[in-house]
């Protein structure tokens, strides 16, 4: 696939093409560095370089192709339920502890490389590290997830990302009860205590949460747990940004030892942070649809250990979660 481009204004290349494709400074970066990128007839290979109004760029993607790829045997390989798939685009149920893609921190096999190995198609707009990678979720979250197999794909998904007609609805246990549904507007940032951790910054990045309180646990001799079970929509999309906002508010997500948890439970073994339900266009039909993806038996187990069968099979389903944040511009 080849685009071309003409510059309305003297601007940076690298943030030019990110405002056009609609992708990161880091995605653009590696197609210019590996030579993806001509001004006119040169080819650019500096990120940095400037243009002038006028100046035609043009852009050609790598030619996709399916690649057999080799890696040592995951238990987790066997354990991705594939919940939709086209010529267009897949959606699966990520399991917790799987990473979403490679980096240089990273030393373990990632999703990208169970995409390789399975010998899917996949988008080379994100670079290699990143192919048909739209969004992302955390390793230690489970849940639904969209990956492009193609670059028209991709580009359309990843504007419907920017303009928020795509997005998801989460599912978390949190350790102590909301005091009612509400919205945490605050700036992120790293923090610069813990290079791990995000923070509540007030010259971070522009960040916005919808909290709805689903089930509180019932209390028991036995249980003596003051748990809640909570949903979430996000209207940015800032790294942690769910674990963020609930550590402003004294909350924690069970198992999230980085932000707070202090639980010494020995059943919990992860962060209970579900992505349950993911809306998009499809980007060759033009329909809204909705995906679900089920929850895992750890976290349903500790659910069902915690809250009442019948207000969980009424409250956790995707009519009830996606519904409960229609009147979310009343709860300020």
């Amino acid at each position: 696939m080849n685009k071309e481009f003409i510059a309305t204004a003297e601007i940076r290349l690298d943030k030019f093409l990110a405002q056009e494709l609609k992708q990161s400074r880091n995605q653009v970066e590696q197609l210019i560095k590996k030579g993806y990128v001509k001004l006119e007839n040169k080819t650019l290979t500096k990120s940095g370089s400037k243009l002038y109004i006028n100046q035609k760029i043009f852009v050609t993607f790598p030619k996709i192709e399916k690649v057999e790829y080799i890696v040592e045997d995951c238990s987790w390989y066997d354990d991705i339920e594939i919940i939709y798939e086209d010529e267009s685009l897949l959606v699966i149920n990520k399991p917790a502890g799987v990473i979403v893609h490679d980096a240089p921190s990273v030393n373990e096999p990632t999703l990208v490389d169970w995409l390789k190995r399975k010998n899917i198609s996949l988008s080379t707009i994100s670079g290699e590290e990143r192919h048909g990678i739209v969004h992302r979720l955390d390793k230690g979250t489970s849940g639904v997830l969209v990956i492009a197999k193609t670059n028209e794909a991709h580009a359309k998904l990843s504007s419907q990302l920017e303009d928020k007609s795509m997005g998801r609805y989460y599912v978390a246990v949190i350790d102590i009860p909301l005091k009612d549904d509400m919205i945490v507007e605050a700036p992120i940032y790293r923090s610069q205590n813990n290079r791990l951790k995000m923070g509540i910054v007030p010259a971070g990045k522009y960040a916005k949460t919808a909290f709805k309180k689903l089930i509180s646990n019932i209390h028991t001799q036995q249980n003596s747990h003051k748990y809640e079970m909570i949903s979430a929509k996000l209207f940015t999309g800032r790294t942690h940004q769910i674990r963020v906002h609930l550590e402003s508010l004294n909350r924690h997500i069970l198992g999230d030892t980085l932000y707070g948890f202090k639980g010494n439970d020995a059943n919990i073994q992860r962060i209970y942070l579900h992505a349950y339900c993911l809306y998009l266009v499809h980007p060759v039909t033009n329909k809204n649809v909705k995906f679900v993806a089920s929850i895992p038996d750890d976290m349903r187990e500790l659910i069902s250990n915690n809250f009442s069968k019948e207000t969980i099979d009424e409250k956790i389903n995707k009519s009830f979660i996606v519904d409960s944040f229609n009147d979310v511009d009343e709860w300020m």
